[in-house]
């Protein structure tokens, strides 16, 4: 019961783990079945129907309810912590956040069950996914789940953005903020910004499948291009924020592994700005073959072409960071060290994307395959891993197995560069995206089944990590307060796993890296900003649960067209929001003397 009316960060950070994490391993599977099934040429493992729903669903399962929720868990663990807070600045609205993500995404994933699975491919092009050529009630799970997940991808970003500019402790100025606070205080900027786009590309495309609307029915006089527009309006800035976050995590975890300030803090702050702003003008690369003409087209490379550069801004930081730094290659700074050249290689095939005319022949090949998986996988998975690593003491008290970690790392890096450097060769041999197989004697064979292989390699890194967590749940929880000893912010000043009210006494900053300043003065904890008092926190509750089984239930009433169904769980969101507001919570209070008596 505590788990499910929790609002603590750092509870429902781990919720968001695990929740991102199973939803990983299903996509995961997924991918391992489109591989097998592309092992050899006339290959018929799966159907070709069968082939398209794993598409589909491995791509929206990896970007909305894998790769967002494992960044949701590190922001909940991590940044209160950091910025010197006791909680989030709306800790109800981050619970509902989590459920709402939650059920969106089971929602999303019954339909293996109903018979009837999105098979539009994850960007659900129209008219493809129109009620025309797609009547099953396939898309309708993908756009009712998306839009109640989305919900709480939205409630994250504006609960962020509130925390951040709101509750940083006392002489914490924004250009004394750590590089992750940073990351995530832009992402949840861009969230909050391009979530609305899809809810309204979403609420479309539903008003065409459930009350035949025109928005992009052809026949009835609506604009399939229309649908790629507002797509990418939503999907570039998406990719920032996916990768925002990771770099956040690898400037953490470069600086403390190399024991040295981070180089270039504010050119790495005004990099990560420039993306953001940049990354809202790049869209329409995705549709230079839609024939948006030649004025369109070249806008469109030169801004794609100019977001490479305070990305290369980032690169040549950290690699600066490292430059004469005393290095500890522990399993997280493996990860990150892996993550630069990875992610280099796929910033650099993005160039070549960018050109308008090479996209001509790279469009819809495994060229681009190639390019988004090194950016995404290469790049956010390896991050993530990374943050997980290097942060999972702090957030269960317990220390990763490091021998276990090192073969997680060799066999996932090994797996993914086997994986996906040979589909650019691929893609440039002429091999489409999205085929269910290929016929033999073209040159494809032995590429895919290495490929297929790099696949498995990386389920073995994946069962790896598991393994090691399974291992660290059994030990007692004994990680220091420090961890790795070189900690540099906020966090490692604190016990391990933090107490519920995080700082008995909000810290004092009086610099850049806030920690590391204390200890560099000889100082056993940071200087507290206020005395010693009780501290006010907030209650636990039901409501956000009920409020996204609400939704859940009225998303099948919508899809089926029962309008008592629909009417019964709106009904059950609405009361549920009544309660909240007619009830007058004030929370509850702990005495920090006391605590320390009981323990």
């Amino acid at each position: 019961m505590d788990w499910l009316t929790t609002v603590d960060h750092k509870k429902i950070g781990i919720l968001y783990l695990l929740a991102g994490f199973i939803f990983f391993l299903v996509g995961g599977l997924e991918a391992i079945l489109i591989r097998i099934q592309l092992m050899k040429p006339m290959n018929d493992f799966v159907a070709a129907d069968t082939f398209n729903e794993l598409l589909t669903m491995h791509g929206t399962t990896m970007i909305f309810l894998a790769a967002m929720p494992m960044l949701f868990a590190l922001m909940n663990a991590v940044i209160p912590l950091q910025i010197g807070a006791r909680d989030v600045a709306f800790p109800f609205l981050n619970a509902l956040g989590f459920w709402t993500f939650f059920f969106g995404g089971l929602l999303l994933n019954i339909s293996w069950f109903t018979g009837t699975v999105p098979d539009a491919g994850w960007t659900s092009y129209v008219p493809l996914a129109g009620p025309t050529y797609n009547g099953t009630h396939g898309v309708d799970y993908y756009v009712i789940g998306l839009q109640i997940a989305g919900i709480g991808t939205l409630l994250g970003g504006i609960n962020f953005m509130a925390t951040i500019i709101n509750m940083r402790a006392p002489g914490m100025s924004f250009m004394r903020m750590p590089m992750f606070t940073w990351a995530i205080f832009i992402t949840s900027v861009l969230i909050v910004f391009a979530f609305p786009v899809l809810t309204v590309g979403l609420v479309a495309i539903m008003f065409d499948r459930l009350f035949q609307a025109n928005f992009f029915e052809v026949g009835g006089g609506g604009n399939g291009v229309l649908w790629e527009h507002i797509f990418w309006v939503f999907g570039h800035p998406e990719v920032y924020i996916l990768i925002l976050p990771a770099f956040g995590v690898i400037s953490e975890v470069v600086a403390t592994f190399a024991r040295k300030r981070l180089f270039g803090y504010s050119s790495m702050v005004f990099a990560i700005v420039l993306i953001a702003f940049l990354g809202f003008m790049v869209w329409a690369h995705h549709m230079f073959t839609t024939g948006l003409g030649p004025v369109a087209n070249a806008l469109f490379s030169i801004a794609t072409m100019l977001i490479a550069v305070p990305t290369g801004v980032k690169i040549f930081n950290w690699l600066f960071t490292l430059w004469g730094g005393s290095i500890k290659f522990t399993t997280a700074n493996l990860f990150a060290v892996g993550f630069i050249p990875t992610f280099v290689l796929g910033g650099v095939t993005g160039v070549m994307l960018a050109s308008a005319p090479a996209d001509y022949q790279y469009h819809d090949s495994y060229f681009v395959v190639a390019h988004f998986h090194y950016v995404i996988v290469g790049g956010l998975i390896l991050g993530i891993f990374a943050g997980l690593h290097y942060w999972w003491p702090k957030m269960f008290g317990r220390m990763l197995n490091e021998g276990l970690g090192k073969l997680t790392f060799w066999t996932f890096f090994t797996g993914f560069h086997l994986t996906f450097f040979v589909q650019h060769f691929l893609g440039l041999l002429g091999m489409p995206r999205r085929v269910w197989t290929y016929l033999p004697n073209q040159g494809f064979e032995t590429m895919n089944l290495i490929s297929s292989i790099g696949a498995f390699l990386m389920g073995i890194g994946t069962i790896v990590f598991v393994v090691n967590v399974i291992i660290a749940w059994a030990k007692p929880r004994n990680a220091a307060a420090d961890a790795w000893e070189d900690g540099r912010t906020l966090e490692w000043s604190i016990p391990s796993p933090p107490p519920e009210y995080n700082f008995k006494q909000i810290p004092l900053v009086r610099g850049l890296d806030a920690w590391w300043k204390e200890k560099m003065d000889g100082k056993t904890a940071m200087t507290p900003a206020e005395p010693l008092g009780p501290i006010h926190m907030p209650s636990p509750s039901i409501l956000p649960l009920i409020m996204s089984i609400g939704l859940f239930i009225a998303g099948f009433g919508f899809m089926y067209q029962n309008h008592w169904v629909a009417a019964g769980g709106i009904l059950v969101t609405f009361v549920c929001m009544f309660l909240r507001s007619v009830y007058d919570d004030h929370g509850f209070h702990i005495d920090p003397e006391e605590e320390e008596v009981q323990a």
